[in-house]
């Protein structure tokens, strides 16, 4: 099984972790609501888990135009 997070405004991939076990509480899931759970992690069928986060460009983006924090996807 690996994690894979993702960027979920330009879908570039941040990192990989191969992993046999999930440790919901190591990698600080617990702390997210159900709603922030259904809308950041994905579980394929393969077993992966995708997870999407924020890389570190599209962050620079949004600091530099914070009204792109009202759009869901900033990038064309």
């Amino acid at each position: 099984m690996s994690l894979v997070y993702q960027c979920k405004h330009c879908g570039n991939e941040v990192g990989k972790l191969n992993q046999q076990v999930l440790d919901e509480q190591q990698l600080g899931f617990h702390t997210l609501s159900q709603d922030e759970k259904r809308e950041m992690i994905q579980y394929q069928a393969n077993g992966d888990v995708h997870i999407q986060t924020i890389c570190e460009n599209c962050q620079a983006s949004l600091e530099q135009h914070p009204h792109y924090h009202e759009l869901d996807h900033f990038l064309q």
